[in-house]
């Protein structure tokens, strides 16, 4: 079971590459003089378990002298801080290198038969690091070598010298080079190879040169880079090879592989393929392995079905198809596995389209790890599976299963279940807590309706991830004095009930790393026992709840690299100091006061996330901040913090939020920050900052989404290389003393001409660790955008909005027509300028625009008709201009209120009241005008058809009852009446519009 347990981990973490099969025919020793006493049948997964040996009767044999002095040679050349080899030319054994760590020999001859260096998982080895020596060729008895998982960094074939080898293993060294693999012919004895991590991109003739080993049973070319397979007719395949073992995974091999897999029918036991570039349904022929214990073909781009061949696999004991586009119901792809329902053990199928009902699994009586998740599978837990005692990882999650929670104490051995991201909607089953073993509970994002109570818990002593998350009704109802079986590591209860007090049962938990208990709706002071439960906290969030009180020193109470989001509370007071490893700091919306001095103190190098907005923060900004050039988010809006933005933000090369918005900053904008090339969005909006607006922002910072100077008092023009900024998308130097014209070369705004949108969020790609893993996390930019004449924050809908605001300065001059090309943009406001001249007839181009202000300017001349063409135009204001003229007809333009067009007293026509010149008020009496074309309507025809309705309803409804093509010519002449009335409302509609323009 355990050997199951660690082929699925390492299947799930993406090392494919460690085989599961383990065939122990001999134990290894050790014996006094360094020998190894193995049996040469040995096929092993990992090659530190031991090689194959005879050990001979006579232990006094020393090794030979020449074969000592290459080790030595070989040992010089190296790089061993961590004195791995110190035991090789001691004092002790200086001449018997036998007994040399490492080094094995033949008692009999003395021989060198063995070298071991390779990576141990002992935490006390470290890697040895330089180039295999040629003076290793002396050792040419050498049977087995193994050099995985260092550093060596050479051309490997020299080794092609070593004729006896029958182990080599040079994986995970990761400088090795190898141009070709021809070398292996001279190795006709090798029966075991690993090359996993070396670059064979060049070695084209890789099939032929393993063709040319026919005792080869174990091959392993992990990641290498391995070429497409090409297969000559000069190059037969060899019917002697006989490959057992075989791991070609992420190389991105294309289908044609199988041509040379299937040759090995026969002979293979373990095959893995996983993350290459095999596409189409899986073929047939794999059901012809009829010895294959072990198929992986996980993250390729499979489709359809799984083959009925499958069901010749008897032996099979672990199937890997995760990641692929497989499609069909899931009880029909466990019916074509029926053969191995006693002996597989690890079934991973997830991140597929699998879909139908949850079947009954337990049919596969030797099952230990099941994933399905990631799928389309509907439907509700079965209540009972049966007994399946051996299951040990359940995995549902991701799909649309419904339902409850139901008993699964039937699974006594499960340690892992994962329920989360589906759609669960009932309750937990009490029976849950029988689970003694389980580690890993996950029911996060559902719907869950479940008081929990002591007994969902009672025997869970071995729980360590408790996932609950998002389960908006899911109340937490744990007596005062409780004491939990448990000792968790991670805990995630995020939007779940646990308040209003705050959770007295966390002050058992002792030792967790993550904890995330925001969104709980907590109204309550923070206990003083709270801070000093776990030293090794790792990830802290209490975020969005009602928590009041102090914030106690954190730099005393936690050392380790730590990510800390106490946003949204009630917290008061000073700010207190922060560890001094902190990696994401968020006290924004608080009622914190004091100075930012406190980061001058933080000698970490790993903080990423700094956001102190919202509270009452007051004095200048440190100069601190060269030694904190890892940071990628600072917001500080809306504080008191005044003075001058410092220059030493400038070494904030990584940043890409810098959010100084609402705040007391004067001066200019130091030329420092040019150096922070990779900021998206940039805020310094409503201060006091002067100057001119820096031309180097257009030239430096290229990648601005956002760029908001807003309500400050810069002057100056605006500077032409602003039109740089091509990936802008709100654009907001409004509220200044900006002066000149408006620059010409607007339309190299990429993102404002593209119509579409990218996505609805601009967000920053971050990771928070939690505990022992990490998880990928966003933060969502936000913007302060005045929006249909209102201000707003925005943030999941930033990435839609496509905005630029001049208002409220001293621009003069013509609208440049390049505006017009801004087709994606959906708010443009230069009101409150001085601009001269007429709106621009290209505005009818911008076709996403809905809000436009050009009021309170000097435009002059008419109203364009393009401005008639906005169909999504639902904010308009042209007032206090000096625009004459008819104002154009359209649904959109009339519609508006006639303020939009007023105090321009030369402009006319609906909605204002005054008229057009030429136009007259004609009040005429409400007359029905028939032309020759429907004289046959009069007041008559409408009596009549009222009359007749009645007697025709029931005449033609009775007769319909009862006769079937009555009904269907009743139908017909419905739809001949609907054609008449659609055609003569249009007529009328026509004739109206008509005497209107008249």
């Amino acid at each position: 079971m355990e050997a199951g347990l660690t082929m699925g981990f390492l299947f799930s973490v993406g090392f494919p590459q460690a085989a599961l099969v383990v065939f122990l025919v001999g134990e290894t020793e050790r014996g006094s003089g360094g020998e190894t006493a193995m049996d040469w049948n040995l096929i092993t997964n990992s090659p530190a378990v031991g090689l194959s040996s005879r050990v001979e009767e006579d232990a006094k044999t020393r090794c030979i002298d020449k074969e000592r002095q290459a080790l030595l040679k070989f040992k010089e050349a190296l790089v061993d801080d961590y004195g791995r080899l110190s035991s090789w030319g001691s004092e002790e054994d200086k001449r018997d290198c036998c007994k040399w760590r490492g080094v094995w020999c033949n008692n009999r001859t003395g021989h060198v038969t063995m070298l071991d260096l390779h990576l141990s998982d002992d935490p006390s080895y470290h890697p040895l690091q330089g180039k295999i020596s040629t003076s290793l060729l002396a050792l040419q008895h050498l049977k087995y070598l193994d050099l995985n998982g260092n550093n060596f960094y050479d051309d490997i074939t020299k080794l092609g010298n070593f004729s006896k080898l029958r182990y080599l293993y040079l994986g995970y060294n990761f400088d090795l080079k190898c141009e070709n693999l021809e070398w292996l012919s001279h190795l006709s004895l090798l029966s075991h190879l690993d090359l996993s991590y070396v670059n064979l991109s060049k070695a084209v003739d890789w099939v032929q040169s393993i063709n040319n080993l026919p005792l080869l049973k174990e091959l392993r070319l992990f990641d290498c880079t391995l070429p497409a397979i090409t297969t000559h007719p000069s190059h037969p395949f060899n019917s002697s090879l006989s490959l057992s073992i075989l791991d070609l995974s992420y190389n991105d091999l294309s289908s044609s592989i199988y041509s040379w897999l299937f040759n090995f029918s026969s002979s293979l036991i373990y095959v893995d393929l996983f993350g290459n570039q095999l596409k189409g349904p899986i073929p047939d022929s794999f059901g012809g392995m009829i010895s294959l214990t072990n198929l992986g073909l996980g993250y390729n781009h499979l489709e359809c079905a799984l083959p009925k061949s499958f069901a010749n696999l008897s032996r099979l004991q672990s199937l890997h198809l995760a990641g692929n586009n497989l499609t069909e119901e899931l009880h029909q792809f466990l019916q074509k596995l029926f053969a191995a329902e006693d002996s597989l053990q690890v079934l991973y199928v997830f991140d597929n389209r699998l879909s139908g009902p949850l079947p009954d699994f337990t049919t596969f009586s030797s099952l230990i790890e099941l994933s399905v998740g990631s799928n389309q599978l509907s439907g509700s837990i079965p209540e009972t599976f049966g007994q399946l005692s051996s299951l040990v990882s359940l995995q549902l999650y991701g799909n649309q299963i419904t339902g409850s929670v139901p008993d699964l104490s039937m699974f006594p051995s499960l340690t892992d279940l994962g329920l989360g991201d589906n759609q669960l909607n009932g309750t937990i089953h009490r029976n849950i807590g029988q689970l003694s073993k389980l580690e890993h509970f996950d029911v996060s994002f559902n719907s869950l309706k479940v008081v929990l109570s002591e007994t969902h818990f009672s025997n869970m002593s071995s729980l360590k991830f408790l996932l609950f998350s998002s389960n908006a009704l899911l109340t937490f109802n744990f007596c005062s004095d409780w004491v939990p079986p448990f000792q968790l590591d991670v805990i995630q209860l995020s939007s779940c009930k646990l308040g209003p007090h705050f959770p007295k049962w966390l002050q058992t938990q002792v030792n967790f790393s993550h904890l995330d208990i925001s969104s709980a709706e907590i109204s309550d002071v923070v206990p003083s026992w709270f801070w000093d439960l776990s030293p090794g906290l790792i990830y802290l969030n209490l975020s969005n709840n009602l928590i009041k009180g102090l914030l106690p020193d954190l730099s005393l109470k936690y050392h380790g690299y730590l990510s800390i989001d106490l946003s949204l509370n009630h917290f008061m007071g000073p700010m207190p100091l922060a560890p001094p490893n902190v990696t994401l700091l968020d006290l924004s919306k608080n009622k914190l006061s004091g100075s930012l001095s406190f980061l001058c103190a933080i000698t970490g190098m790993e903080l990423t996330y700094l956001d102190l907005s919202n509270n009452s923060l007051s004095g200048e900004l440190p100069s601190c901040w060269v030694h904190l050039t890892s940071l990628s988010i600072v917001n500080l809006a809306y504080n008191n913090f005044y003075g001058k933005i410092p220059r030493s933000m400038g070494s904030l090369g990584e940043i890409d939020t810098l959010n100084l918005r609402s705040n007391n900053f004067s001066g200019g904008v130091p030329s420092s920050l040019k150096r922070c090339t990779k900021l998206r969005m940039f805020d310094l909006g409503e201060n006091k900052l002067t100057g001119k607006i820096p031309a180097w922002i257009g030239t430096h910072l290229t990648s601005l989404i956002v760029l908001s100077l807003r309500f400050n008092e810069f002057s100056g023009s605006i500077p032409r290389h602003i039109c740089h900024l091509n990936q802008i998308q709100v654009l907001d130097f409004s509220h200044n003393r900006l002066s000149g014209n408006i620059p010409h070369c607007f339309h190299n705004f990429t993102a404002l001409v593209e119509s579409k949108s990218s996505s609805a969020t601009i967000s920053f790609y971050c990771m928070k660790f939690y505990g022992s893993y990490a998880q990928s996390g966003t933060y969502i930019e936000n913007a302060l955008v005045l929006w249909k004449g209102k201000e707003s924050e925005y943030g999941n809908t930033l990435g839609l909005l496509k905005c630029i605001d001049l208002s409220s300065n001293e621009l003069v001059g013509k609208i440049p027509k390049q505006v017009g090309s801004l087709a994606g943009l959906v708010s443009l406001d230069l009101s409150r300028n001085n601009l001269t001249g007429n709106i621009i007839q290209e505005v009818g181009w911008m076709k996403m625009l809905e809000s436009l202000d050009l009021s309170a300017n000097e435009l002059s001349g008419l109203i364009p008709d393009g401005l008639a063409d906005l169909n999504f135009l639902s904010v308009l204001n042209l007032s206090n201009n000096r625009l004459s003229g008819k104002i154009p007809i359209s649904t959109q333009l009339q519609s508006f209120d006639p303020s939009v067009y007023s105090g321009n007293p030369e402009l006319c026509g609906l909605p204002l009241p005054n008229k057009c010149p030429g136009e007259e008020i004609v009040v005429e009496p409400l007359v029905i005008v028939q032309e020759d074309d429907d004289n046959f309507i009069t007041t008559g025809f409408y009596i009549s058809m009222g009359l007749g309705f009645t007697l025709g309803f029931w005449t033609v409804f009775g007769t319909m009852i009862f006769n079937k093509p009555s009904r269907h010519a009743y139908f017909e002449f419905l739809d001949r009446i609907k054609n008449w009335f659609y055609v003569t409302t249009a007529l009328r509609m026509a004739r109206l519009q008509r005497r209107l323009q008249r």
